[in-house]
Parts: structure tokens; C-alpha cells; sequence
């Protein structure tokens, strides 16, 4: 029998599912009725959403931190800092068998694949190829940004060219990657983040008015 999500883990999921809209306010009382939960770990989830910067504090009450433009923008450079950085040591110290792993779990594409199964595929790839650099100091790092993205991300790989794009990009790292090329691997995921930040920018630009119709806060 599978164990019931927390309750972090279910205010998670909706926020990140933009099932509770970006800017819509929280209250405890009505996160209580909503979760059937007590008040203690709700107050201990929020905390640990704040601490993600998917909810922030709104007088007495909270909110659903708005998409910030701004921010996918720092969150796209700390990204390509970081992920150039580290595969230039998963370069040297990936065994072959950790390479072949994640070539395994990349596997051939699936048109069947979902925009949500995408995301979280895309997300585990990049965090699963930084943490084989050695140091987990990145893989957290990456996770967190990927994290912060997770609500906008679902727009940039909603159709299936983008999602076969994606994978594309990612079997072309993971080549060079096996190759032992640092160079090239840093110069091809770099292009990659770059790439992936400028189709999220076009699909938010492209969306922004419908969006914030639907009632979604968007800022910068």
C-alpha cells in the first residue's frame, strides 16, 4: 500500500499543478477545511513553501507567490552557470556505468508522454546529471531552480515539438557526456538552457494577457 502524501506535498502539487493560482490568496482556516489537516504541519508546509519562494506571506494570511519574469530570467543564468559547471565534472568523474543509467532512464522518446510527465522527466535529467559530477551541492542547486520553474515550464513544453525538442537536446548532451568532451558537453547545455529560457519567454510573452484573464499574477 502506498503512503499518503504529505500534507507539503499536496499544497505542493497544487501550486506547481497551477491548481491554486499564482497571486490567489491562502488562509490557514480554509487550507485546513480544503486539506482536512490540523494546523500545525499546514503551518509547517507553508514555511517549507516559503522557503521554495512558492508562497509568500500576505499581512495575516498567505499567498501564492505570483510568476515573476523577472526571476525566470536570474533563474535561467544561476542554471547556466551552475549545469556548465557541473558537467564539466561529470565529465571526469562519471563512471561509465552512472552514464549509461541515465541514458537508460532518458530512453527513446514517447509520444504517449504527457506535458506534465515531460516536466518531471526534464527535471530529473538535469538534476540526475549534476549530481553525477560528485558534488551534491549542485544537484540541489538545480533542483531548487527547477523547482522555482516548475509553474511556467509546464507552457514551454505543452506542445509536442517542444517536448521531442527537449529530448532531442538532451540525448545530444548525454553524447558527449559518454565522449568525455567537457568542452563541448558545457558549450551544448549551455545552448540548451539558453534555448529553453528564450521558448519560455515567447510562450509566457504569447500567453501573458490570456493568463492573467484566467486570473494568474505575472510581474516584471
Amino acid at each position: 500500500m502506498s503512503e499518503q502524501p504529505t500534507v507539503y506535498e499536496r499544497l505542493r502539487a497544487e501550486i506547481l499543478d497551477l491548481d491554486r493560482v499564482p497571486g490567489s490568496r491562502l488562509t490557514e482556516r480554509g487550507l485546513e477545511t480544503d486539506l482536512g489537516v490540523s494546523r500545525t504541519p499546514l503551518r509547517a508546509a507553508l514555511m517549507r513553501l516559503e522557503g521554495e519562494g512558492l508562497v509568500s506571506r500576505d499581512g495575516r494570511a498567505w499567498q501564492v507567490s505570483p510568476i515573476d519574469l523577472g526571476e525566470i530570467a536570474r533563474l535561467s543564468e544561476l542554471r547556466d552557470a551552475l549545469e556548465t559547471a557541473a558537467v564539466r565534472l561529470t565529465c571526469e568523474r562519471a563512471t561509465d556505468d552512472d552514464i549509461a543509467a541515465l541514458v537508460t532512464r532518458l530512453g527513446a522518446y514517447d509520444l504517449g508522454r504527457t506535458h506534465e510527465d515531460a516536466i518531471g522527466a526534464g527535471t530529473g535529467f538535469h538534476v540526475r546529471l549534476a549530481a553525477l559530477s560528485g558534488n551534491h551541492f549542485f544537484a540541489d542547486s538545480v533542483d531548487a531552480a527547477m523547482t522555482r520553474l516548475a509553474r511556467t515550464r509546464w507552457l514551454e513544453v505543452r506542445s509536442e515539438e517542444s517536448r521531442r525538442t527537449a529530448w532531442e537536446e538532451h540525448r545530444r548532451i548525454l553524447d558527449l557526456v559518454a565522449a568525455r568532451d567537457a568542452d563541448a558537453a558545457a558549450e551544448r547545455i549551455h545552448r540548451h538552457i539558453v534555448a529553453t529560457h528564450e521558448r519560455l519567454a515567447t510562450a509566457l510573452g504569447a500567453d501573458a494577457r490570456g493568463l492573467r484573464a484566467r486570473g494568474l499574477a505575472i510581474v516584471g
